[in-house]
Parts: structure tokens; sequence; C-alpha cells
């Protein structure tokens, strides 16, 4: 979180204005609920079964119906993939991750001595080639992806290269873990990895970026041999996840407004977007149209952390790209976070962002 003051270029929290009347109705409906006294008692680690079969309907799409037994309710992606890392995964192991990939997960890996192992970035997605070698050379023990809607660079794999990484998996035994967090703001995105390889593939997804981040609740779907082990883990750390959120969460999926959310945050994403070619037009910036962020490279004699420093004296937070990068080398780059802000603010604000670029390349 940044200052109330900054502009925060930095997170993305994307909401839209209707939300708080929104969450007002469903809390008032919540309370008239005949069932409301069951919110006071502990809950199944796993969640609720009735709302878990809601979330799995809700998360249906081409080539993937997950099994309501396989879905496990949590407080958050985030808690999503640390109950994966905690049950599936032991100090030590090996994990094959993109070379800039998402700061949360390292974070994650640090706390449980894991080893990332970098694999280099193409502008199309990982470099698969180089994630074979490493199997061959090391014993790897899963692979970490996001290969929707990728958190920095913004790409979503074909579904050439989604086989391929299930191929590769199978070949070296490795468990895949899918974080789709952005996922869901793609309009017609390619099956999700593990419909291409169910049996090893945990999924995690969670309803912050498509709805609310204040709202923790995530889901991950597990294949049947790797669940113990995570709701052995959600019972470690929360035990089970409110099941005033995730009742309110499944309310919202039956009645249409988690879909009419959706629809209007992709919307404001690629408006989002649309301001940013506009006012970054002539750098060489990488994103997708459905992204809520931005990839500056900067020039071979800028300096990433001065820029963001010149930033916030003008009290504007973006980040380098040191808290993404696993490699040695860190490369000088910015993302730029667009949800945040007001839709009003976002354009001087990358208008303010331009001119300190402009200005640290030819200093």
């Amino acid at each position: 979180m940044v200052a109330a003051d900054v502009v925060d270029l930095n997170f993305n929290y994307p909401s839209l204005p209707e939300q708080g009347d929104a969450l007002r109705e469903a809390l008032r409906q919540l309370a008239m609920a005949g069932d409301i006294d069951s919110h006071l008692r502990y809950q199944p680690h796993a969640g609720r079964l009735a709302e878990r079969d809601i979330i799995a309907r809700h998360l249906t799409c081409q080539h993937f119906a997950p099994d309501a037994e396989n879905v496990l309710i949590v407080n958050g992606a985030q808690h999503g993939l640390a109950v994966t890392v905690m049950g599936l995964l032991r100090p030590g192991d090996v994990v094959a991750v993109d070379a800039l990939t998402y700061s949360g997960f390292k974070v994650l890996a640090a706390l449980y001595h894991l080893e990332l192992a970098a694999i280099p970035c193409r502008p199309e997605g990982p470099d698969l080639q180089a994630l074979q070698t490493l199997c061959q050379q090391r014993r790897v023990r899963a692979v970490y992806t996001m290969p929707t809607l990728h958190n920095p660079l913004g790409w979503v794999l074909n579904t050439g290269q989604r086989q391929a990484l299930a191929d590769l998996a199978r070949q070296h035994d490795l468990l895949i873990i899918e974080d789709a967090a952005y996922a869901r703001l793609v309009s017609r995105p390619p099956p999700p990895v593990v419909s291409y390889a169910p049996e090893r593939t945990v999924y995690v997804t969670g309803f912050s970026k498509n709805i609310a981040t204040g709202l923790r609740v995530g889901v991950v779907i597990s294949p049947p041999r790797y669940r113990p082990e995570i709701e052995r883990a959600i019972r470690a750390t929360t035990w089970n996840t409110p099941t005033l959120i995730s009742s309110l969460i499944c309310a919202w999926i039956e009645d249409g407004t988690v879909a009419r959310f959706e629809t209007q945050k992709r919307q404001d994403a690629r408006q989002r977007q649309q301001v940013a070619r506009e006012v970054l037009c002539g750098l060489p910036v990488v994103s997708h149209p459905d992204s809520y962020f931005v990839w500056l490279p900067l020039g071979e004699e800028s300096r990433a952390d001065r820029l963001a420093n010149a930033l916030m004296e003008r009290r504007i937070s973006v980040s380098t790209a040191e808290p993404f990068c696993v490699s040695a080398t860190i490369p000088q780059a910015l993302r730029i976070a667009l949800g945040s802000v007001p839709f009003d603010s976002l354009r001087p604000a990358l208008l303010s962002v331009r001119d300190a670029v402009e200005y640290e390349q030819y200093r």
C-alpha cells in the first residue's frame, strides 16, 4: 500500500464505482438469510460443498469442468499458492519459474526455502527448450506458470505452448502450479493448462482482480491425490475460509453479479490500456490489451531505481523489475499498474512517467 497522497502505479486493486452499493445490498441479503447462524461455526477445511459446486460451475469452460470435490476454497489466491507450496513442496525443492515472475511467489519460495530456477522469457512466453534442458540437468520438482495474463509481462500462451508445457511436465514428472489470478480478465482465453494435464496441475485463482481485492476468497483446484495435503495446509493456516465472504461471492455468482463485474472490469482494463498505449506511444511497451499493467523496458544507460525515486518525488509510485526478477541480472524496466488510480488521473500520471523516462534517457 502507498500513502494517500501518492498516485499508485505500483499495486493493482481495481474497483468499480457501483461495487460499494452492491456490497451493502449483498450484506443486507446475507443478514436476512435463514442460515446466518451457520457462519458462527467452524466449517470444512475445503469449504462447504454447495459453495464449491457453485464455484466449480462458474469456472467451467471449454475442455475444463472441475469436480466440486476437487475445489478447495481459500483466503485469496495468495493463500492458495501458500497452501499448495506448504502441502506439496519441501525445503530445497527446485521450482522452475519464468525469469520475470510474480513477486508474491518469490516471497513464498524464500519463506519455504525453495530453489527457484529461472527460465528465460521470450516475447511470446517462456523458453520451453530451456526448461527441457534444465529438467535434463537438474531434478526439478515443479514448474510455476502464469499462462493467462502473465504478471508482469502480460502474455497469454497459445494452445500449442500449453500442450508443450503439459507434455514436458509429464516427461519429467513435474508438478504444475498454474496461477490464474488475472485469467478471468481475458475475453476469450485458451483452455487452462490444467485441462491439458489435470493429473499433475494445481490450478489457483481468486476473485481479487476480477471482483475486489478486499474480498479474500480464492480457489485451489487440485488433483485428488494432492487434495489431502492441501487441506492439511488450509487447516494449519486458517482452518477454513470465513463463510460470510464465500457465501457472498457464491450469491453474486448465482445472481449474475460476478459475470457483470467481470465484463465491466475487462472493458475498464481495455480502456486503461488504450490510454497507456496513447501516452507511451513510441516507447517499447510490453502489454496485453486486457491487462491492468504494462511492462516498460528502459534504455541501456537508464537506471530503473533512479527513475522510480524521481517519480516518487513527484508522488507517483511505480515498481522496478527487481521484485519480479529471478535471474542474476536485473533488467532495467518498470512495471506500471493501471488499475488502482481513478480513470481521470491515469493520463496525467502516465504523462509524468513518460516525461521522467525521457529525461532519464537523455540526461
